[in-house]
């Protein structure tokens, strides 16, 4: 599957699916309240976040036009005030593929620096630039919000699964907001081509999962159904670890003389039989084959 071609499958791609879907219409969306008015939406594509208070309604992510409309429509359940703002973790098109419609709504959308950059060059790539809204305000490494009772903020840690993803912070409510930080239990998709790093990301997870506590609630970009798409830290050890064997296990390998046809024909790690592999494009030989790049090509 080429990169085009996954970003097309990303839109059949709902957070926390249950089967590979056929049409987008197929899955029904759903709210689900969290706590301290922080809650989460599902449909197609990356789990949207979302807080509301009377001052404000502050949203993470935005999917896809029409689950971004859905959202919209529904959001006014949970009240909110006239305040929009949308937060966007990262570029993919089933993280930002609904930003127009936000942003006919009045969103004004935060992003990192890099987001606008690589949102650009994949809509070029998938020929889908009229499509695309882009962050009207970008920061550098972190980017604080108050909105009521609580503090948001948006913070960057270096390159990881893309080189502009963020982590959401709800202070008051103790929640974060992964984006594509976490895929729980299934294997990532690891985008070199928009800047990931592998070793990067161990560093993230290690220092998020510090910055959390037994208490934090995590909202996670996509999962295995069986485990879904919220969790705690000890999840982000556990992704933390199976990214370092993908890298020791292809060093291991390229330190034996293997070649990388045969390093990225393992399907599954042993120490890892929950991750599940819903698409060619989000398997362990993808993971290893970036692995090997990022090991082996010269920046």
């Amino acid at each position: 599957m080429k990169r085009r071609d996954f970003l097309k499958f990303l839109a059949l791609l709902p957070a926390g699916f249950h089967t590979l879907p056929g049409l987008l219409n197929k899955f029904e969306s759903r709210f689900t309240p969290l706590r301290n008015s922080v809650g989460m939406f599902s449909m197609q594509g990356g789990t949207i976040g979302w807080l509301t208070t009377d001052d404000a309604i502050v949203v993470i992510d935005s999917q896809f036009p029409d689950p971004a409309r859905e959202f919209l429509n529904g959001i006014g359940q949970f009240g909110g005030g006239p305040e929009k703002v949308l937060f966007n973790t990262h570029h993919h098109g089933d993280h930002t593929g609904g930003n127009q419609v936000f942003k006919q709504a009045n969103y004004h959308i935060i992003a990192h620096d890099n987001v606008p950059g690589l949102q650009r060059r994949s809509a070029v790539a998938s020929e889908t630039e009229d499509a695309q809204a882009y962050a009207q305000t970008t920061f550098d490494r972190m980017y604080e919000l108050a909105v009521g009772n609580e503090k948001i903020t948006a913070e960057y840690y270096g390159p990881a699964h893309t080189n502009g993803d963020s982590v959401i912070w709800f202070e008051q409510a103790n929640i974060a907001h992964m984006g594509d930080l976490l895929f729980n239990r299934l294997y990532p998709f690891i985008d070199r081509d928009g800047g990931a790093l592998i070793t990067g990301w161990l560093e993230l997870l290690e220092t998020v999962h510090s910055m959390a506590d037994s208490e934090t609630l995590f909202i996670y970009g996509h999962g295995n159904p069986e485990f879904g798409v919220t969790g705690n830290r000890d999840d982000l050890l556990i992704k933390r670890d199976f990214l370092a064997e993908v890298l020791e296990y292809t060093q291991r390998g390229i330190q034996a003389g293997r070649s990388r046809e045969e390093i990225i024909q393992t399907e599954q790690f042993d120490n890892f039989t929950d991750f599940i592999s819903p698409s060619d494009f989000l398997s362990l030989p993808r993971n290893l084959d970036v692995a090997y790049r990022e090991l082996t090509e010269s920046d």
